[in-house]
């Protein structure tokens, strides 16, 4: 019996082409709510950010796992607190700034750019109203404000380089233009097994549905893990079921499918 599932949001449950929530979702999380499934988002995105798609989503999810694992929370109260290590900083800013690298920083209650470039611009208008535009800001804030994630704009080809500049951090990439900054001990996947250590609920009774490629330790870390149809093939190989595409109903295929509806 599932208990409770994890959601995604950008290509889950919110479309790319759209930049909605499909109807057949909303229909979804209803009638999941109505049966007592705990129902969480898990994002890469930051509690900040939360607040700009809340009128598309519409919804009062029970709990969040945000900035790809690395904060987590139930009914306001802290379930993991994981920041990037302060240390890394002092190797990576400079450089970046030496190679002109646009990153965005993203604290608790706040997020900023170093600078903006042509690869910033393109994400923005593939993301649309779903993303909001950071202030600029002088990257040495992050050697004295705690900073859990940043995205990056560097593309796979020039990660390995970035990454021996930035010690004690790994990157998982959604998209081709930039790779989210993560602890080496952070995911998506501890953040689930941190909340559902809290919740004292089996991995065996728990759904996770994503997209991206720092979706696939989330559909590994639980015995139901949907890639959906837009996903991309690395994420649906790790997958146990693909559904069909986000604008094709997707999730509520899937959930069918399990007789979870």
């Amino acid at each position: 019996m599932v208990k409770s599932i994890f959601f995604d949001i950008d290509g889950t449950l919110i479309s790319f082409k759209t930049h909605k929530m499909p109807e057949s979702t909303r229909k979804a999380l209803n009638e999941l709510r109505k049966k007592g499934v705990k129902l969480f988002i898990a994002t890469g995105r930051s509690p900040f950010a939360i607040p700009s798609i809340r009128h598309i989503l519409d919804f009062e999810f029970d709990g969040y796992v945000m900035l790809n694992g690395q904060y987590c929370l139930i009914d306001n109260k802290i379930i993991r607190d994981e920041p990037l290590p302060m240390e890394s900083f002092k190797s990576i800013l400079p450089y970046m700034e030496k190679n002109k690298i646009a990153c965005e920083f993203l604290e608790i209650d706040y997020t900023y750019s170093n600078l903006i470039n042509d690869r910033v611009i393109e994400l923005r208008k593939f993301l649309g109203n779903t993303v909001s535009n950071f202030p600029l800001e002088d990257s040495s804030r992050a050697e004295s404000k705690k900073t859990y994630q940043l995205c990056a704009y560097v593309k796979e080809n020039e990660e390995k380089e970035f990454f021996e500049n930035m010690p004690g951090c790994r990157g998982v990439r959604w998209n081709s233009l930039f790779i989210d900054v993560i602890p080496e001990n952070g995911g998506k996947g501890e953040g689930i097994k941190a909340m559902l250590k809290y919740l004292k609920i089996s991995e065996e009774e728990v759904m996770a549905f994503g997209d991206g490629g720092n979706d696939i330790e989330m559909l590994q870390s639980v015995k139901y893990g949907i890639a959906m149809g837009n996903a991309g093939e690395n994420v649906k190989e790790a997958a146990l079921y693909v559904t069909k595409d986000v604008d094709e109903d997707g999730i509520y295929s899937a959930l069918v499918y399990y007789n979870v509806l």
